[in-house]
């Protein structure tokens, strides 16, 4: 309903307004003020939506009302309503924003003509309103998506320069130079929490949120210089850990080491999954740093460089690889005359590790390691052989699985989908695969990562789009897929050397040149 207030010094003026909108209008709730400083005061307590206000009443007049009005209240809308005709008057009203006048006395056509212009406007407004209400939904659902396949690939692959740079600046988290990333075990069944760690997370800190895999959630966390690492890490443990209510076992947080580089960020996360390894402390959390290491520096700093490789070569299914490094790190330990029951610990936890990557791309490698204490290092040769045989073995029967054209589907899924929010865990429901195991096949597959193929799809969209002159470069970008054209302007001409706009000249003067 409409509240409408009719401010003017002469009651038979009001009467006869108020009769005349009730007739036309009958959902209009309308009140009277006979002077300006009653309009102010009735407008504080009653808040109308519309004051037809009278220019010319003794003491305060109605522009000076008008004027006092706006100060608190920006969104009424004025009519003004005056006997005179005058320059003056009309100036000093387009300066405080008033819609329109009525000159008096009025006839009853001007006025409901007055009210139906007002309303056509209020439509208008509130039909926009509603579409970049729904335009601001659909970029915050974008901005989500974008989020965690961010993360996802910063952290299992590599994000090409076009996107990692315009994603940090769509991404309304700040990306400071120092951060690190903590990685969550959620129990299985509590899944359904998963929204509920993004807010509180979010509530917390300055963090960017991947996608919940394999009951493992990791997220990228940017210090705050204000804080010790430790303590901003501790207080953002405490926080995530109130979600797990009754101390639900199987919890468990493992923290990553800071690093000053996006580049860096898989060094953090591959530590902060090794410290998840020992889920019986009581704490339920661990930093990589309190992991025990190995007693000589050279040598710590050798399994820190084996550890980084293992992450790739189970990224990329190098089994004879992964074979030969942990088979290496055997002979290095007995050469080094390290302890037998010692060097089987080490070794288990490359293989845990690499059981663990495994379950991230959801291929189950629950096997059992080592069916017995290995007395020397020939028994424990042969037993690791047989443990990398086993999972080797899990891995290849799983890829053996999976239908050789699945990733041609998708790529021609993509093709005729690209303006839809297509997420890597979308594409990876589409054909029963891990989004991780998705992004690694396609490309090996196709040698591009799935973003730079939805992002090619695209442009390539609008190149077509931007011959149409009748269409704005708004338009184009809404229905290429990008719920923000300055987005797309940077992805275009990141792509393309030159602007949309400028490519749009250049593609119709072509078009003209050929048509002479």
């Amino acid at each position: 309903m409409i509240k409408l207030l009719i401010v003017d010094d002469e009651p038979i003026e009001r009467d006869g307004m108020q009769a005349i909108l009730q007739h036309a209008y009958h959902e209009f709730d309308i009140k009277q003020a006979k002077n300006g400083k009653m309009a102010i005061e009735l407008t504080e307590s009653w808040k109308p939506d519309w004051i037809f206000m009278d220019i010319k009443m003794p003491g305060m007049t109605g522009l000076e009302a008008i004027e006092q009005i706006q100060h608190n209240n920006r969104d009424i809308q004025f009519v003004m309503v005056t006997a005179f005709d005058t320059f003056d008057y009309a100036r000093q009203a387009i300066k405080l924003g008033v819609k329109d006048y009525l000159l008096k006395p009025s006839k009853a056509s001007e006025i409901v003509a007055i009210v139906g212009k007002l309303l056509a406007q209020q439509q208008q407004k509130e039909q926009v309103s509603a579409t970049q209400n729904q335009q601001q939904a659909d970029f915050q659902k974008a901005l989500a998506i974008v989020e965690t396949d961010v993360v996802t690939q910063l952290l299992f692959d590599h994000v090409h320069d076009v996107h990692i740079e315009l994603l940090v600046d769509m991404l309304e988290i700040p990306a400071t130079d120092e951060k690190f990333v903590m990685t969550i075990i959620v129990p299985e069944g509590f899944e359904v929490l998963y929204p509920r760690l993004k807010e509180c997370i979010r509530s917390t800190e300055n963090a960017w949120i991947g996608a919940l895999y394999g009951h493992q959630l990791p997220i990228i966390v940017f210090r705050d210089k204000k804080k010790s690492f430790r303590s901003q890490a501790i207080s953002l443990v405490k926080a995530i850990l109130t979600i797990s209510t009754s101390q639900q076992p199987g919890w468990f947080i493992g923290v990553g080491p800071v690093c000053t580089s996006l580049e860096d960020i898989r060094n953090s996360y591959q530590k902060s999954l090794i410290a998840t390894m020992d889920l019986s402390l009581p704490s339920r959390y661990r930093f990589s740093s309190d992991v025990p290491i190995l007693e000589k520096a050279g040598d710590a700093a050798f399994v820190k460089k084996q550890e980084k490789k293992l992450f790739d070569f189970i990224r990329l299914g190098q089994w004879d690889a992964i074979d030969q490094l942990v088979m290496d790190l055997i002979r290095r330990f007995e050469h080094e005359g390290a302890n037998i029951l010692w060097t089987q610990q080490r070794i288990l936890e490359f293989l845990w590790i690499t059981a663990r990557i495994m379950g991230e791309v959801g291929i189950d490698a629950s096997i059992s390691y080592y069916t017995f204490q290995a007395k020397d290092h020939r028994q424990l040769y042969s037993e690791t052989r047989q443990v990398v045989e086993r999972l080797k073995h899990v891995y290849m029967e799983h890829y053996d699985r999976l239908e050789v054209d699945k990733i041609h589907q998708l790529k021609q899924y993509i093709m005729e989908h690209s303006h839809q929010d297509l997420s890597l865990d979308a594409l990876a429901q589409r054909v029963e695969l891990s989004p991780i195991y998705l992004s690694k096949m396609f490309k090996e597959k196709l040698g591009i990562n799935y973003i730079d193929f939805l992002t090619s799809c695209r442009i390539d969209k609008a190149k077509k789009l931007l011959g149409d002159p009748q269409k704005s470069l708004k338009e184009i970008s809404f229905e290429i897929g990008y719920h923000e054209p300055n987005y797309f302007s940077k992805v275009f001409k990141k792509m393309n050397d030159v602007s949309p706009k400028e490519y749009r000249k250049t593609l119709l003067h072509g078009k003209e040149e050929t048509t002479r």
